[in-house]
């Protein structure tokens, strides 16, 4: 695999993890009758599930990445999560948070262009 299909690779399961996280949230927001139904509910095993294949892909994206560049690029689930927590839990995301997450950006970038 190539070094920038490792990237991609790795940022596709950044994504899916943030997608798992807003899938918990959404799950935690509801009622269950019962605490084993809590956990044991569709949503919540589907995001374990998903977090699972986001964990062997990041796996499999560090064998042809170096580790501290692959670390960096993990930073972007922040931005992923921000920008689903606004889609999917109306969350409203303030002009501090917007300049957090452009010095996150910035910071990926600058890393990468040395």
């Amino acid at each position: 695999m190539s070094e920038a299909g490792a990237i991609v690779l790795l940022l596709f399961s950044v994504f899916i993890s943030a997608c798992s996280q807003i899938l918990l949230k959404k799950s935690a927001e509801k009622t269950y009758p019962s605490k084993l139904r809590e956990y044991l509910n569709v949503p919540t095993v589907l995001a374990y599930g998903i977090f699972f294949v986001s964990a062997f892909l990041t796996t499999l994206a560090y064998r042809f990445l170096e580790v501290s560049f692959a670390t960096v690029l993990e930073n972007t689930g922040y931005f992923f999560v921000m920008i689903l927590s606004m889609i999917f839990l109306s969350e409203k995301v303030t002009l501090r948070k917007w300049i957090a997450m452009g010095l996150v950006v910035a910071g990926i970038l600058i890393f990468h262009m040395q």
